[in-house]
């Protein structure tokens, strides 16, 4: 029996924490427009957008290769900006016998984060290279988060050029 290992990593974001959360356990969907090379699409299978026990179908880009993940909505935290997904089936647990996936939007000052990520997660197989396939998984997940930040601040950007020229 293997034994439940953890990867943390975290990144800072030119976007609101509340927003970043919104995003992710609400509107998960909108990460494929913010990292579209990553993320190819988010379907919802079962439940409701952004509502625990909903269950997500993600097709990704990890590593060059193109990959499935059916995950449940686990946990929400709203006071808190968490969001924990637990993955069902697909490529992740090829090698693994659970997956869980959580995101933390830290607030850092007015308009900006920090994203904090754990990987929780138990291997199939002791022999597996340590910590090689989750670290990579964990670059994807910082990697689309500072996508999701830009492409945030963007949409603020274009938002504010619209409501100017509405108003001029």
């Amino acid at each position: 029996m293997g034994c439940l290992e953890k990867l943390e990593a975290e990144v800072e974001i030119n976007s609101p924490a509340s927003k970043l959360h919104q995003t992710f356990h609400a509107r998960p969907y909108h990460m494929c427009n913010a990292s579209p090379n990553k993320l190819q699409s988010c379907k919802l299978l079962e439940g409701e957008w952004g509502k625990i026990g909903s269950v997500l179908l993600w097709n990704f880009v990890h590593d060059g290769k193109t990959c499935v993940s059916k995950e449940l909505i686990e946990a929400i935290d709203e006071e808190n900006n968490l969001v924990t997904f637990k993955v069902l089936e697909g490529d992740i647990l090829k090698d693994h016998k659970s997956f869980k996936i959580t995101m933390q939007g830290i607030p850092k000052g007015k308009e900006k984060s920090v994203v904090h990520w754990t990987l929780e997660y138990e291997k199939k197989h002791d022999k597996l290279i340590p910590n090689s396939y989750e670290s990579s998984v964990m670059q994807l997940c910082v990697d689309v988060a500072k996508d999701l930040g830009a492409h945030l601040v963007k949409m603020e950007s274009n938002q504010e050029a619209l409501l100017s020229s509405v108003a001029a």
